[in-house]
């Protein structure tokens, strides 16, 4: 096993001691208004998070419980925070829900909802090498980071599909500096979800060679899932339910009119990165992503095969149970 790999497998092992022994923190008291702790990216396929958390709906439908947010750069991270007891319901990739969901034996997380499909770009540097997919034998590969869906599904298909054995060149690298990295010729593409893929080719003259969505046989696949931990489900199943009721409406929002929803987007992620975006990135970047509730348990499957297949799970992973279905509409 190799050490990232191995760094991802200490951090989730040690989320499933803490379940065991019953150690994980839980700073809800009795008789106090509880705090329901979200946490969520500054990406695109975030979006209801985004406009849940800056339009207030979130506060206004969960009141008098109190809304604290927390916002990560990829999912391992978010589900550290888990792990800890520091975030309730979190927005995060399929890969690193698995993983957490697979080391806690099922007692770490819930999928409550879908949120985003699509939305991940493969991009070139503007004076590398790399015209298509196949040319990405060898190169240096930025991902958000180790063991986040982008990273399983980047080591995949350069080990599968190009055989590619030596996957070292596939490199952790938070979103907002592979720009810069790019410029300086450090990194030769990027494996990235909206609207950084976008930002790399406005901002940095960067070449799109394809839309992963296209490696996916029915050219749809889970990005984002909505996750809660059993705990919360069950201690305040109420507070789900209106979670989910706003998160809901701003699905339907940016189903039915993506483009209406651009202002508030692009207010909602300079408040949390207090960088302009280039114009037209956010335009770019909205079109390829496809928002639902439903989590596309399929791919969510697949998945798991694929982290199972790349070594971040000794076993095959047993996903029974993963999705909470009390909370899906009927008929989904």
């Amino acid at each position: 096993m190799n050490l990232p790999v191995a760094r991802l497998w200490v951090i989730l092992l040690t989320f499933a001691a803490l379940l065991v022994v019953g150690c994980s923190k839980d700073t809800q008291e009795a008789g106090e208004a509880p705090v329901v702790r979200i946490g969520y990216f500054a990406n695109m396929t975030h979006a209801q998070a985004l406009l849940g958390v800056a339009s207030g709906d979130f506060a206004q439908a969960l009141s008098p419980a109190r809304v604290d947010t927390k916002v990560f750069n990829a999912g391992p991270s978010l589900i550290e925070a888990m792990i800890h007891g520091e975030i309730d319901i979190g927005y995060v990739g399929p890969g690193p829900a698995i993983a957490g969901f697979s080391a806690s034996s099922g007692k770490g997380l819930r999928i409550i909802s879908g949120s985003a499909a699509n939305g991940v770009v493969i991009v070139a540097r503007k004076d590398a090498p790399v015209e298509k997919l196949e040319d990405l034998v060898g190169k240096r590969i930025a991902t958000p980071q180790i063991g986040n869906t982008q990273d399983i599904s980047a080591k995949n298909y350069l080990s599968e599909t190009l055989k590619q054995t030596d996957l070292s060149g596939v490199m952790a690298i938070a979103n907002a500096e592979q720009a810069s990295l790019m410029q300086r010729g450090q990194i030769d593409a990027a494996w990235v979800p909206e609207p950084w893929g976008s930002r790399l080719i406005i901002e940095s003259g960067a070449r799109l060679i394809a839309e992963e969505k296209d490696l996916w046989p029915s050219g749809a696949f889970a990005t984002t899932v909505v996750v809660a931990t059993p705990q919360f489900i069950e201690r305040y199943p109420e507070l789900v339910e209106k979670f989910l009721k706003v998160h809901r409406d701003w699905t339907e929002k940016l189903s039915a009119d993506p483009a209406g929803q651009l202002p508030q987007l692009k207010d909602a992620l300079f408040a949390l990165t207090r960088k302009e975006l280039p114009p037209g990135t956010l335009d770019q970047a909205i079109a390829r992503v496809k928002f639902t509730t439903d989590p596309l348990e399929d791919s969510i499957v697949t998945m798991a095969q694929l982290a199972h297949r790349l070594g971040f799970s000794r076993q095959a992973i047993k996903l029974d149970g993963i999705i909470e279905t009390r909370f899906q509409p009927q008929g989904q």
